[in-house]
């Protein structure tokens, strides 16, 4: 059985960078990296000779330090880059009532991209007639809710 006692902390270090930094590839999450980011100040720590001790304090500093100082600027970076897709690219286009839309008879109606959809109003006590340019607001199953534009 693999003893993990027996294996040296700058080979730990390492494993962990590399194991840290596969796990940020494949969840694209920017949770891992910042520990990944302490392994490898730790691994380079255990290369000049620091003892365990100090490595782990330099894992543990860096680690906080990258969470705290860098992902609020990589998230507000990355942020604006995010392509909406599928149901949140509906959010906030306009398209026109074909059908009249009132909530308390359950009618309502749109053509977006070549499919019917159902329509309601956000507002209960609106009635949008046909022809009407309406924006979405928010999807609900196969409802659109919307309200006038």
């Amino acid at each position: 059985m693999y003893d993990l006692l027996l294996v040296s902390p700058m080979m730990f270090w390492l494993i962990l960078t590399i194991v840290l930094a596969v796990f940020e590839l494949f969840t694209m999450g920017l949770s891992t990296i910042w520990f990944a980011l302490g392994a490898l100040a730790a691994f380079l720590a255990a290369i000049i000779g620091a003892s365990l001790p100090l490595q782990i304090v330099i894992f543990i500093l860096v680690s906080v330090l990258m969470l705290l100082l860098v992902r609020p600027l990589s998230v507000k970076l990355l942020k604006g880059k995010i392509v909406k897709t599928n149901i949140d690219a509906l959010i906030g286009r306009k398209v026109t009532v074909s059908k009249e839309v009132d909530n308390i008879k359950e009618t309502g109606g749109a053509v977006l991209d070549g499919t019917t959809w159902n329509v309601r109003s956000s507002d209960d006590d609106s009635i949008i007639p046909v022809g009407e340019t309406v924006v979405i607001v928010k999807v609900e199953g196969n409802k659109l809710i919307v309200e006038k534009a």
